[in-house]
């Protein structure tokens, strides 16, 4: 026998070098997944389904001899499987709680010749791990600023340049204000969010400061742990000032080729906090094609909550880069000088 218990903790290390198989349902696969797994499905969902009320209403035996019977005729076929995904003859195998599935799966391919490292407590004991994990100290820095300052493109530029980051709004495929969603890419769950997160901070180092978009906790619909994002409030947060002309520039840009209905339907999704006459003005210039003109009612209302969040954080914890470059190259080197040269009592690394 060639299979072997991992604890989360090694499972993860290993599997930086193997492929990993998901024994579960595709719907638990669909809902929330270790990033990089591959769905090797024991069971359909309707499958499970009808196991867990055989299991119910006749006991174990009965159930357990109704999923051989489903899952005989597919033997060859999870081999299959298998080897059309990867040529490493080293696998790791995990189900939901480390029970039958993994383990009949491990068997097989086991038989197979495979080497196979199964998942102590499944992916609920993954689960755990990544909420070990977003619980854990981290070196934040936030990067703040009005909506419209290109906060994105720093951390793209602060990234090429080596720092290290974490791009919350594109783990969660969203943009972030109420334009966000105009791209149409499908979001996460909350629960991949939470685990690609985790899966991204494990790459990371905790003796120098990672970049972070101030955000709310909720980007679209993907909400950012609780702990985690008490840890982003308490961080000290470098606050760059963008004149409001430059950020209206930025957003005609961004968003000025996008169809008008898109536009309309992202500005009636906050039209309750935009308020009913700023909302039908803003609707009229997208109707009149003045991009400009909405998204200086935009801003007016961004700009308010973004003053006001930044009023609960603690003041002493706020560095504002002043003055603020103009060319977003110069804004990043400004931004690394600032971080290499932080006062003890500001710096994020113990």
């Amino acid at each position: 026998m060639s299979q072997r218990l991992l604890t989360p903790e090694a499972f993860l290390k290993r599997a930086e070098n193997c492929p990993v198989f998901d024994a579960r349902t595709p719907g638990e696969y669909v809902k929330a997944h270790i990033p990089g797994a591959y769905n090797l499905p024991l069971f359909s969902d309707e499958e499970r389904h009808q196991i867990g009320i055989l299991y119910k209403a006749q006991g174990r035996e009965v159930a357990v001899l109704r999923g051989l019977e489903m899952v005989g005729p597919r033997l060859t076929d999870y081999i299959a499987r298998v080897k059309e995904t990867t040529d490493s003859r080293e696998i790791l195998i995990h189900c939901w709680r480390g029970g039958m599935r993994s383990s009949s799966l491990a068997w097989l391919l086991d038989t197979a010749g495979y080497r196979v490292g199964l998942l102590q407590g499944g992916y609920k004991a993954y689960r755990r791990q990544v909420q070990t994990t977003l619980a854990a100290p981290w070196p934040l820095l936030i990067l703040s600023g009005m909506t419209g300052s290109g906060k994105t493109e720093l951390l793209q530029m602060l990234a090429r340049r080596g720092e290290q980051v974490l791009d919350l709004e594109g783990l969660a495929s969203h943009r972030g204000s109420a334009f966000g969603a105009i791209d149409g890419l499908a979001q996460p769950t909350t629960e991949q969010f939470e685990n690609d997160i985790s899966a991204q901070l494990q790459t990371l180092v905790a003796n120098k400061p990672i970049w972070v978009e101030d955000e709310s906790r909720r980007i679209g619909r993907a909400v950012i742990n609780e702990a985690f994002y008490q840890q982003m409030r308490k961080a000290p947060a470098v606050r760059i000032d963008v004149p409001r002309e430059q950020r209206v520039e930025r957003l005609c840009t961004d968003y000025g080729s996008e169809a008008p209905e898109k536009l309309a339907d992202a500005v009636t999704n906050i039209s309750k906090r935009l308020g009913g006459e700023q909302a039908r003005a803003t609707l009229q210039a997208i109707a009149n094609g003045d991009i400009a003109s909405a998204a200086h009612a935009i801003l007016d209302y961004y700009d308010k909550t973004y003053l006001f969040g930044l009023s609960q954080r603690d003041q002493q914890r706020i560095i504002a880069l002043n003055p603020t470059p103009d060319r977003p190259g110069e804004i990043a080197r400004a931004l690394i000088e600032l971080a290499n040269n932080l006062p003890p009592e500001l710096s994020p690394v113990a």
